[in-house]
């Protein structure tokens, strides 16, 4: 059964009134689809990129043994201990806190205090990781943005099919200085921004969920791990955590036994 399509007038006429100025308009041609299609093979050629400077991340043995230790201790303190006999976990118990309170499981023994990122190894690996995504997010954008500013200063390209309050102003027109034009008129400059955080669909579409053509994803999620990775004292890690063992009273489903 046939369906018709219904569109809002507004976006009806929108449509009617692009397609004219497409065919009548050469800057739309010659400037924004140039623009969008620059910009999209800039974000496949970056993803492709990322790929080759990423590096295997090498195993930290050290690094492991001092997380498992911190989660076994947390797994006997929890309900799920209490499928073991109390015999069992009394066991595991005085054979965990003996360690968390030698220090036997801690990466660096010798050193008091949280760690130096700058002399382990692994953090400044993860900080020349970071400096690679940075170069191939800022280097690309950089050039783009040069690029757009000395050839397309001053276009005013699209229309946009509703109404923005002027607060959108100074983001929609940026590198247009105009007090009358209405704010729906998109300038170059903006065009630019708008294609910078709305290619998104566009990359999954060609290269699958997990790519790296949008660098804005990688810049935030460094950020938040640099917020988030902050250096502990796993010396007085482990010594909460024998404390926590020591006040656990187990229920086993075993009964006394």
């Amino acid at each position: 059964m046939r369906q018709d399509i219904i569109l809002d007038s507004a976006i009806r006429d929108w449509l009617v009134s692009f397609i004219i100025a497409y065919k009548s308009n050469n800057v739309f041609r010659r400037v924004l689809f140039p623009i969008m299609v620059v910009m999209v093979l800039v974000g496949i050629l970056r993803h492709h990129a990322t790929q080759l400077l990423n590096s295997k991340p090498k195993l930290d043995v050290k690094g492991i043994r001092e997380s498992q230790a911190i989660n076994r201790g947390w797994l006997l303190r929890s309900s799920a201990a209490s499928d073991i006999p109390i015999s069992a976990f009394n066991a595991r118990k005085q054979f965990l806190t003996a360690g968390f309170e030698k220090g036997i499981y801690v990466k660096n023994p010798g050193v008091k205090g949280p760690a130096n990122p700058m002399s382990d190894p692994g953090g400044m690996e993860m900080m020349m990781e970071g400096m690679k995504k940075n170069m191939a997010m800022i280097v690309p954008q950089t050039l783009i943005m040069s690029w757009i500013t000395y050839f397309f200063s001053g276009f005013i390209l699209i229309r946009l099919p509703f109404p923005l309050t002027l607060r959108f102003k100074q983001m929609m027109q940026r590198g247009i200085e105009t007090a009358e034009m209405d704010v729906t008129w998109v300038s170059s400059i903006s065009w630019y921004f708008l294609n910078l955080f709305g290619l998104r669909s566009v990359y999954t579409l060609i290269l699958g969920d997990e790519n790296s053509a949008e660098g804005v994803k990688d810049m935030a999620q460094m950020q938040m791990g640099s917020g988030q990775q902050q250096q502990q004292d796993m010396t007085k890690v482990f010594q909460s955590e024998k404390e926590f063992l020591d006040l656990v009273v187990h229920t086993s489903f075993f009964g006394q036994c």
